[in-house]
């Protein structure tokens, strides 16, 4: 198994800021197709989504309808078994119990000056898109991670997208999770033409104002490509994380958790960086041992990962590798150290932060209760993951009593007329 070794010191300019691009970062050899697709169901619809689901998912939805009947969700959950559904629920509730946190007041105003009020009034936006990846595996964690924080925020229509299986049924876990969690509007369509149905409609998926939820380069790219029709939410590609670990690390651990974001796919990204060559040395040896452990296909993406977007890089000290970090901004981040508390304190971006080997990237992923949808492609700067927030919007709210505005009048009038705004002067000169 051949793994990527890289000695920061040893590294010039250019191949140091090699390392930090992603597979989302180079989208240009997919635009064109990408953009063809988008045209086609902007102008054929539904058709063009049932000739591209039968070309991409295999799935012939000629006689099929594209929104999942009731009948299937009734079915789903029979399918189930109760393991999954009780370890749903489990997750459900912790990412409930968090995201309830986020909800804020619809209104809040606080006094600025004697008789003048100010603050701000949250309603939630009128519709919402989620995008449940499922070409390389089934996933309800992304439907409930989705899901749970627009219904807290109220969103009045929440609708799904996802890819069908062969025969053009959606995955079981996923639709169980959806009623779960009170979502029924759900089609069986995915990839970039699913993101151009949400973003234009069709006449079997009506279009919605805002679409979240992490997909391929392909579901990145149509999301760039249609920014200017729709909100496109925090950019959400393919998966990435760093192990950032100290002398003291558990190498068996690091090589563990090392895999977890590198089997989402080969277009994934995964990175151990550590002043300590003894532990990467330690890794290297360990890896092989736990991937034939794995499917052949996640050993393939394991592999492929840490041969190009991926590997281990050897600094000279913590500091160094926390200066890595911040520049590549990683979507997760562990902190394998001694004082994780402590190194968090040189940390500036990071989707998530999980301290100690104890939290590994999968807890986070399915239970903890914080979510698993957070901004990729270096994002992190100044994007955050996913909350009720980002189902609501806030409108600016002022009163102003008699007392208020006097005070207000003098300065109002000197800056109106400073700026040429005679009538805004004489709006309140005047009054």
């Amino acid at each position: 198994m051949k793994i990527n070794i890289y000695h920061w010191k040893n590294l010039n300019k250019a191949e140091r800021q090699a390392l930090l691009l992603r597979a989302e970062s180079d989208i240009s050899r997919i635009l064109p197709s990408v953009k063809e697709i988008i045209a086609s169901v902007k102008d054929k619809g539904d058709q063009a989504l049932i000739d591209f689901t039968k070309k991409f998912d295999g799935a012939d939805l000629k006689d099929i309808p594209l929104k999942v009947t009731d009948a299937e969700f009734d079915q789903a959950e029979k399918e189930i078994d109760k393991d999954i559904k009780e370890a749903i629920k489990f997750s459900v509730e912790n990412v409930m119990s968090i995201h309830h946190k986020q909800k804020i007041e619809s209104i809040e105003l606080s006094e600025v000056r004697p008789g003048v009020y100010a603050g701000e009034r949250f309603t939630p936006i009128p519709s919402a898109g989620l995008y449940v990846p499922r070409g390389r595996g089934s996933f309800p964690s992304v439907m409930y991670m989705l899901a749970v924080p627009a219904l807290i925020a109220g969103v009045e229509r929440v609708a799904a997208v996802t890819p069908p299986d062969h025969e053009g049924k959606v995955d079981s876990a996923t639709l169980y999770t959806a009623r779960l969690c009170g979502i029924m509007e759900i089609y069986r369509v995915g990839g970039a033409q699913a993101i151009a149905a949400l973003a234009y409609g069709t006449k079997s998926i009506a279009k919605v104002d805002k679409i979240v939820g992490p997909g391929s380069i392909y579901v990145s790219a149509a999301k760039s490509l249609l920014t200017g029709m729709v909100d496109m939410g925090l950019p959400a590609g393919p998966s990435e994380s760093i192990i950032l670990a100290d002398k003291t690390a558990d190498p068996r651990k690091a090589a563990l958790d090392l895999m977890i974001e590198a089997e989402h796919g080969s277009d994934s990204s995964a990175y151990l960086v550590t002043p300590s060559p003894e532990l990467a040395d330690e890794v290297e040896k360990i890896l092989p041992t736990l991937l034939v452990k794995l499917s052949p296909l996640r050993t393939r993406y394991v592999q492929d990962v840490l041969n190009s977007y991926g590997g281990i890089i050897i600094t000279e000290d913590m500091k160094e590798a926390a200066q890595f970090v911040n520049e590549y901004a990683p979507e997760h981040l562990q902190l394998a150290c001694r004082d994780p508390f402590e190194i968090m304190s040189l940390i500036k971006n990071a989707g998530e932060i999980l301290l100690g080997q104890h939290a590994a990237f999968s807890l986070a992923n399915y239970s903890v209760g914080v979510n698993n949808v957070l901004p990729t492609g270096g994002k992190v700067k100044t994007c955050s993951p996913l909350t009720v927030r980002d189902f609501l919007k806030s409108s600016s709210v002022v009163y102003i009593t008699e007392p208020g505005f006097q005070s207000l009048k003098g300065p109002v009038a000197a800056l109106s007329e400073y700026e040429g705004f005679s009538a805004h002067a004489l709006a309140v000169k005047n009054r």
